[in-house]
């Protein structure tokens, strides 16, 4: 029995398999169905396997952040998304309330709606920032990747797999059979959620805690426009006796759709026997935090779910790759899980096309761990932290001094009161809501991730200070290993994003009019190394014109350096300056980036 690769035992693979592709997918959800839209347009081969019969079927994530919001521009999907999604403008007056229909504690501006956040907003992307419950971004990117090519499985569940040193075979459950099939891949990629059967098949280490505490999620329809529509959000979290018992830290009534679609998450202490729920239970719980006692409510499901702490420190083993929320695994606040899987997708997807087809080496691949586990990391306990950050609150109310409903009650009250002590409440709350911006206006962590790997080729330079707060505030930079920052460009009959001059298909090179060698330098590396690649010279008179002179103070090179651009949009290599042999130092840089040998 031979031993190959990153110490993974060769055994016995069948001789024949039923069905044969580039890429197996496991799962459709976030992760699942973007990985095989990439994939799918950039000509991969892949088959998608979902264990159900269908997309999601409950809300689940919904905010959807500008990175996601730019792959799904890059896919040719953002229409689709923007159509079925609550907008930008609607989405940011969440509210901290005793209830629904009851006192105001006080709301903050979220989600860059706040103008002063709106301006970071808007100049970071090309494209905002919106709502769009799972439910309808699921059947999006499923139908599209299946437009494109990707051949999906419903109804099939994953059973196990073997790696050699080829490829890997999956064994596949058909759920309305009952037969079993097997599919030889090249790879696979694992979608396949929080207790991800694959990532502990193929032992990745993991960090953290699962089921830290409890929560309940409750959907519903009940028309309450008339208490929400002046404050439009999709959060309002409701501060009641019981709230602060496991959870996320207060009760949230969450808008799925404006404003007769609603579901509430509501904690429950998890060292407990777990609540007994039926449709009176989640009844009376949805009337007590909307404060509306006689509401006629349509319930249209509930369930249990545990809040996990957890984040794998190496996402992948040979053939075998793992991303979403089976990597990472964490409460809601920061809206941080589904974009965050899109984006493990999009890291991923361009290295398995870039190997396939030839133009680089297997060990690019092995760059996809050291990229995204930093960021799974990171996610997951900012997350947690936010989600602790909620205490503050309930510390500014006063609610450590009561023993009771009635003097949680009592708490709220005397905030109100014209004493020296009510006015150290008030401060403290205000405090409290504003710490809150760490998690509903935090884009520097949304925007500002940065990779160091052998797929980044630094100049010697490192990532800017922070001359703001890194975690609210996005500092865009052309370092190597940054995500090429957003300008306007264009000429006098159209305008696009910096971002929108390079597509997911090759890579491509930034530079300015003096720097037109790295133009005739680019189309001999392309040619010689087989590698798609194409080269952009922005600047007045050329086709790409610096519109608003933004691009001459964004990139951080001189007029004739030059930016090399990874299908992923990140900054592979730059060069301050023109160098006497452009053509050695293009090719020395992707020789290096696409992990080539010399």
């Amino acid at each position: 029995m031979a031993v190959f690769n990153d110490g993974i035992e060769e055994t016995e693979v069948p001789t024949e398999a039923i069905v044969e592709t580039d890429v197996v997918i496991i799962g459709s959800g976030p992760a699942g169905a973007s990985m095989a839209l990439a994939l799918s347009r950039l000509g991969v081969k892949n088959i998608m396997l979902t264990k159900y019969r269908w997309t999601a079927n409950t809300p689940r994530a919904h905010i959807t952040n500008q990175r996601s919001m730019e792959f799904f521009r890059e896919m040719g999907i953002e229409d689709q998304v923007n159509a079925e999604a609550t907008p930008h403008h609607m989405i940011g007056d969440t509210v901290f309330c005793t209830s629904i229909a009851g006192e105001e504690l006080g709301r903050i501006l979220t989600w860059g709606t706040r103008p002063d956040r709106h301006a970071d907003y808007e100049s970071a992307s090309p494209t905002l920032n919106c709502d769009i419950p799972q439910t309808y971004l699921e059947p999006i990117l499923v139908k599209n990747a299946m437009r494109e090519g990707t051949l999906a499985r419903f109804s099939s569940e994953y059973i196990s797999h073997v790696q050699d040193a080829d490829g890997v075979t999956v064994t596949v459950l058909d759920r309305v059979t009952g037969a079993h099939y097997m599919i030889r891949a090249k790879y696979l990629y694992a979608a396949d959620g929080g207790r991800s059967k694959v990532a502990e098949e193929i032992g990745l280490s993991f960090e953290g805690a699962m089921d830290i505490a409890g929560s309940m999620n409750i959907t519903f329809k009940a028309d309450i426009e008339q208490f929400v529509g002046h404050r439009p959000s999709v959060l309002y979290w409701v501060v009641q006796p019981g709230a602060n018992v496991g959870g996320i830290g207060t009760g949230l009534v969450r808008m799925v759709r404006p404003w007769n679609e609603w579901l509430i998450v509501w904690g429950y202490d998890i060292n407990q026997p777990a609540p007994e729920m039926n449709e009176e239970v989640a009844t009376q719980i949805v009337r007590n935090l909307l404060g509306m006692p006689d509401l006629e409510v349509e319930i249209q499901g509930y369930s249990l779910w545990g809040v996990n702490e957890m984040y794998a420190t190496h996402l992948q083993k040979g053939r075998v790759f793992c991303g979403g929320d089976a990597v990472h695994r964490h409460p809601p606040s920061n809206g941080l899980g589904s974009n965050t899987s899109v984006q493990d997708s999009y890291n991923l997807a361009w290295k398995i096309a870039s190997v396939l087809k030839g133009y680089a080496g297997p060990e690019l691949l092995d760059t996809y761990s050291p990229e995204r586990a930093p960021v799974a990391k990171q996610i997951v306990l900012r997350a947690n932290k936010s989600a602790r950050e909620f205490a503050d609150i309930f510390t500014a109310l006063g609610f450590d001094k009561a023993k009771n409903e009635q003097e949680m009650a009592e708490q709220v009250r005397n905030r109100k009161d014209n004493t020296p002590e009510a006015r150290m409440k008030r401060d403290a709350l205000a405090k409290a809501l504003q710490l809150k911006d760490y998690e509903f206006n935090c884009h520097g962590v949304e925007m500002g991730q940065f990779y160091e790997s052998s797929a980044v080729l630094s100049d010697g330079s490192k990532k800017p200070a922070p001359t703001r707060d890194p975690e609210l505030y996005y500092q865009p930079s052309t370092v190597p290993g940054s995500p090429l920052p957003h300008v306007w460009v264009g000429d006098n009959l159209s305008k696009y994003s910096t971002l929108d001059l390079c597509p997911s298909s090759q890579f491509t090179l930034i530079t300015g009019i003096s720097g037109d060698p790295w133009v005739g330098a680019a189309k001999k590396v392309a040619a010689s190394m087989g590698i798609p690649l194409e080269a952009v010279v922005i600047g007045p008179g050329r086709a790409v014109t610096d519109l608003y002179f933004d691009w001459e103070r964004m990139r951080e090179v001189d007029e004739d350096g030059v930016l090399l651009v990874r299908p992923d949009k990140i900054i592979a290599w730059r060069s301050q300056s023109l160098v006497a042999d452009p053509e050695a130092a293009l090719t020395d840089a992707l020789t290096s980036v696409l992990s080539r040998k010399k």
